[in-house]
């Protein structure tokens, strides 16, 4: 006989577990938002690179995929529409692993290794987002608490 699973609500009753959900959000967020902000302050360069991995528009992606990323990690970390903020980090960090860093086509050792680590990196994000979207239709502590769902 398999054991039955049940969804639980959301509960952060445990000692400082709202504090530190909301330093995770920050932490999270915000280095996200920051990582935005960095698409704008050297779009040329990463114009460039974009190009380099094949993407159509590449200035339009970049600007696009910093604005993703600013407004996303903003709503993380402020609890402002969750389940959109979270959902778009995620399929972001997926789509960019993937396009942006296809450590598997390189071939210096070097290079193959610094894409891998930006796709780790972008993996475990999504990770971290998809947990996000996860309680994303719950109450956050200490968050603004707009949200379409």
């Amino acid at each position: 006989m398999l054991a039955e699973f049940t969804t639980l609500p959301l509960q952060l009753d445990a000692p400082f577990a709202g504090e530190l959900f909301l330093l995770g959000r920050l932490l999270f967020g915000a280095t996200l938002a920051f990582m935005g902000l960095n698409h704008f302050m050297d779009v040329d360069s990463m114009a460039g690179y974009a190009e380099f991995k094949g993407l159509p528009a590449p200035r339009f992606s970049v600007v696009a995929s910093g604005l993703l990323l600013v407004l996303g990690g903003l709503g993380v970390a402020a609890g402002a529409f969750p389940v959109l903020s979270a959902g778009a980090l995620a399929v972001f960090l997926l789509v960019s692993a993937v396009t942006m860093h296809d450590f598997w086509s390189v071939d210096d050792p070097e290079e193959k290794q610094n894409e891998m680590t930006g796709f780790l990196k972008n993996l475990y994000g999504a990770g971290a987002a998809l947990a996000l979207l996860a309680v994303g239709g719950s109450a956050w502590p200490y968050a603004v608490g707009f949200g379409l769902f």
